[in-house]
């Protein structure tokens, strides 16, 4: 690898890394330059998932402000999910991956769907289900899909961001930017735990994996800070974007 294609992957992690703590994307960016490189796309795959490892953990640090407004919830997700990669990373290793391909574009368009709606939803939900109460606990229907979510997550990844800011931010009447927050926490607990799977089990290039990381170190810590100040209607706008772009891509 040249010095010039070096710095390439360093900055296609930072940008992964941004888009990690904000809209959830970041293999929309930096799998494809992978790609480019002319790596096979299993290594691309292994290596890309252990180096954004980093941006996740900047960007939940970024977010610990938030993540402290609602601390029982935030370790209630990382229980949840966790459970959930763990469940999809051994279908990994079990199930081609066909057996989800085709469905995870129109999950991910649902997903898209769910988020832009969601402030009508969440007004119907509170009207005919809790009239003047906030839902601040995750109930059981919820705990399910952010459970299926991190089994997405563990198989297959692309798009999970998306799909846990739909399923937070309909289950919660919450901030957006708290759910964003929840949201890479649960992408952290995804990333880790499929990265460690990935590292005794798969051909990972530690050098590419390396700098993915020390660009999406900064780029997620950054992204937090992007994440906090965005308005709730923009950024609920860039989630939605940002997915249906993964969708198209997907297709």
């Amino acid at each position: 690898m040249t010095g010039v294609q070096q710095v390439a992957v360093v900055a296609t992690g930072l940008l992964a890394g941004v888009l990690t703590s904000t809209v959830g994307v970041a293999s929309l960016v930096s799998f494809p330059v992978l790609l480019a490189l002319g790596m096979p796309p299993v290594v691309a795959n292994v290596s890309n998932t252990v180096g954004l490892i980093a941006g996740s953990l900047s960007g939940a640090f970024g977010y610990r402000r938030e993540l402290r407004v609602k601390p029982r919830l935030a370790w209630f997700v990382v229980i949840t999910c966790t459970a959930g990669a763990v469940v999809g990373a051994v279908l990994l290793l079990c199930l081609p991956s066909a057996v989800f391909e085709a469905a995870v574009p129109w999950l991910i368009i649902v997903a898209c769907l769910t988020v832009g709606v969601q402030p009508w939803i969440g007004r119907w939900v509170r009207r005919n289900d809790e009239p003047g109460g906030r839902r601040t606990g995750l109930s059981p229907g919820t705990t399910f899909f952010a459970a299926l979510t991190g089994v997405y997550g563990g198989y297959f990844g692309a798009g999970a961001g998306v799909m846990m800011i739909a399923v937070l931010s309909v289950g919660l009447d919450l901030d957006l930017r708290i759910v964003n927050a929840l949201k890479t926490l649960a992408l952290l607990v995804a990333n880790i735990v499929a990265g460690l799977i990935f590292v005794f089990l798969a051909d990972v290039d530690f050098t590419v994996a390396g700098l993915l990381a020390a660009g999406s170190l900064l780029g997620g810590y950054l992204g937090a800070h992007i994440g906090r100040r965005l308005p709730p209607t923009l950024l609920r706008i860039l989630v939605v974007a940002a997915g249906l772009v993964t969708a198209i891509t997907l297709f």
